[in-house]
């Protein structure tokens, strides 16, 4: 009886091999038609099956990575329906952080936001956990305990054989981690003209080929894409603004280097801009400081989140519009010493600090400060432990008492730069604040819900910033020494629902406003200053201009261009302006920065006049390290 029940055992085990690749095909098409519903664009909705001849291909590349996954953990496990299941789940918390990030940002995920994963225990975790709904945790928790005892108790559909599994599952991984490096045979599936892809619009490009298609494409295309660098195109633009650069970089009259404080306020736009509110009501410290000073409205590279993008900007005067392979500067470009406005001042004998109550790990800022040139950064464990804190962050006020702390009345100039955290998003929920006052402020009619909340909930922040804006200025002002204040916002909050709901005063698109800068020197208030419309790596060519630094020709070359360029700079989905005059200057200027953030710009540039403190102090101090090439970003679309 032994003998004979084990070649039946067997052939139970065994037999049937058609039907085991019938069932697998059989639940391969249907993971296919899920995945096409978890993902909902309409270009690869199961209804078009038969209406797009298309359809089919997209269908099939957007669940592609998805199945390669399946049939991995089929190989390991042995159990299909387990394998499906946990690839499905994968698939659907996918989705669901794409979901998240459109409603903030209004736009899907990228690959290079999966650099956040590598940040979640630096402080990122802290401020992504707010954006996440109470309950999904503890669902997806659930979802995976019910595929696992799906997995314990599921029948194997495969038998033990070791090497066939072995070699089903080194397939599926080496195509999976062939296709998340990038590796351009895979542009044979994922060709650009045939499933679609529109390069000026990642949102385009998920709606009609899907959210995982549109990831694997702009990984294909755009990794390591920089602009080359033309040494000759570069030169010719400097030639050609000679004249102006050298009177641009004229020795500026002796006077008392100032100390320099720069404040970059988190999420700080002027609501004037939205129909249906007034700018001063909202807004007094600045609606009054601007009539004191130079200002405008500062072009930013990101839209609702991204900090670095515009931090970047303003530390070093390298736009990022030509750097299209860096999403996130800081995780990026790896050098030992990165040019820019931090190692200028420090040629010129200044103390350079930084002041973040915020995680120093978060975006990469404590190693990329040093490469920077910071010589201390003072992020949330040199805040007092009882610091105040408005809503989820530390508030303002602390910041401001910070800053004021660091700045001596004797010693060497001192640039202190602050990045406030206290509007940082999200807004639908801000604790501990002041609920009636924040109850108060009014809302444009059509602004109604959770968009309500939203925005109560930032200008309530908002009018905390605008406060210490004031307190600043006039403490500053009290100092026996003399001080230059640069304030401005990093982009706009991520209030889409508001804006879709009021639009804008001049009818312009959200991933194009501007936000306001502010240049004070509140010992010598400026009322005949002009206005002037900026974009961010212009602002530390001024700076240093108004401070009397002028032997740095490259920040100086900034000031000399035409400030057209300014609105070139967008949040990077947003639909391209048409080129006019400035087109010339645009593609040389993508020559210059890349020059400069390699290190090969110097030996192009008119040297500083004799005797110039950059050029002493460059002469006496050892070579620095060139700053090495930035790794790609690995996308094409908004937003970091």
């Amino acid at each position: 009886m032994r003998a004979s029940s084990r070649p039946s055992r067997t052939r139970r085990q065994c037999a049937g091999p058609a039907k085991r690749v019938a069932l697998t095909l059989l639940l391969g098409a249907a993971f296919v038609l899920w995945s096409a519903l978890l993902d909902g664009a309409p270009g690869i909705s199961p209804a078009m099956l038969l209406a797009a001849p298309g359809t089919p291909l997209r269908l099939l590349a957007n669940a592609l990575p998805g199945l390669l996954l399946a049939l991995l953990l089929f190989a390991l496990t042995r159990r299909a329906f387990a394998a499906l299941g946990l690839a499905l789940l994968t698939e659907a918390l996918l989705y669901r952080a794409n979901a998240l990030k459109f409603a903030n940002l209004d736009a899907p995920l990228m690959p290079a936001d999966f650099r956040m994963l590598g940040q979640l225990g630096k402080g990122a975790g802290h401020v992504l956990a707010g954006y996440v709904p109470a309950g999904l945790a503890a669902l997806a928790l659930a979802l995976l305990a019910a595929a696992l005892v799906l997995l314990r108790r599921e029948p194997p559909l495969l038998p033990r054989r070791p090497l066939p599994r072995l070699a089903l599952a080194g397939f599926a991984l080496a195509a999976l981690a062939t296709l998340c490096a990038g590796v351009p045979v895979w542009r044979q599936v994922y060709a650009p003209q045939r499933l679609g892809l529109q390069p000026w619009s990642a949102a385009m490009t998920a709606d009609h080929a899907g959210l995982v298609s549109t990831l694997a494409m702009y990984r294909l295309e755009y990794a390591g894409r920089h602009l080359p660098a033309d040494p000759a195109a570069a030169q010719a633009l400097i030639a050609a603004q000679a004249p102006a650069l050298q009177a641009q970089m004229a020795d500026a009259p002796q006077q008392a280097l100032p100390d320099i404080v720069v404040v970059q306020s988190e999420s700080f736009f002027d609501p004037g801009r939205l129909r249906g509110y007034d700018s001063a009501a909202l807004l007094p410290n600045l609606a009054r400081l601007a009539g004191t000073g130079a200002g405008g409205e500062l072009h930013v590279p990101t839209f609702g989140g991204g900090t670095i993008r515009t931090e970047f900007e303003v530390l070093t005067g390298l736009s990022l519009r030509y750097l299209p392979d860096v999403q996130f500067p800081y995780l990026q470009i790896h050098a030992r010493a990165i040019p820019g406005l931090v190692r200028v001042l420090r040629a010129h004998g200044y103390s350079t600090a930084a002041v973040h109550p915020n995680d120093a790990g978060f975006w990469n800022r404590d190693a990329a400060f040093k490469a920077l040139g910071f010589e201390r950064f003072l992020a949330l464990p040199a805040f007092p432990r009882d610091a105040p804190r408005d809503g989820r962050y530390v508030a303002d006020r602390a910041l401001t008492d910070a800053v004021l702390a660091q700045l001596a009345d004797d010693g060497p100039p001192q640039f202190l730069f602050a990045i406030s955290m206290e509007a940082h998003g999200p807004y639908d929920d801000s604790p501990g604040i002041d609920a009636a006052a924040r109850d108060a402020i009014p809302v444009p009619a059509g602004v109604e819900g959770g968009a309500k909340r939203e925005l109560q909930n930032y200008l309530y922040h908002l009018r905390h910033a605008d406060a210490e804006l004031g307190r600043l200025a006039a403490a500053l002002a009290q100092r026996p020494r003399p001080t230059l204040l640069l304030f401005y916002g990093d982009h706009l909050p991520a209030l889409v629902d508001a804006y879709r709901a009021v639009g804008f005063v001049d009818g312009g698109d959200m991933l194009r406003e501007t936000v306001p800068w502010l240049l004070l020197d509140p010992h010598h208030p400026d009322r005949a200053a002009p206005r002037s419309d900026l974009a961010a790596w212009m602002l530390p060519g001024l700076l240093l201009e108004r401070a009397g630094i002028r032997d740095d020709a490259y920040f100086a070359l900034t000031q000399t261009l035409p400030p057209q360029l300014a609105a070139l700079t967008h949040a990077p989905d947003a639909t391209p302006f048409a080129q006019g005059a400035e087109g010339d200057f645009d593609r040389a200027m993508a020559s210059v920065v890349s020059l400069r953030l390699r290190g090969r710009l110097d030996s192009l540039l008119p040297q500083a006049p004799t005797g110039g403190a950059l050029a002493q102090a460059s002469a006496a101090a050892p070579e620095a390290e060139p700053p090495a090439e930035p790794e790609p970003r690995h996308d094409g679309g908004r937003r970091g």
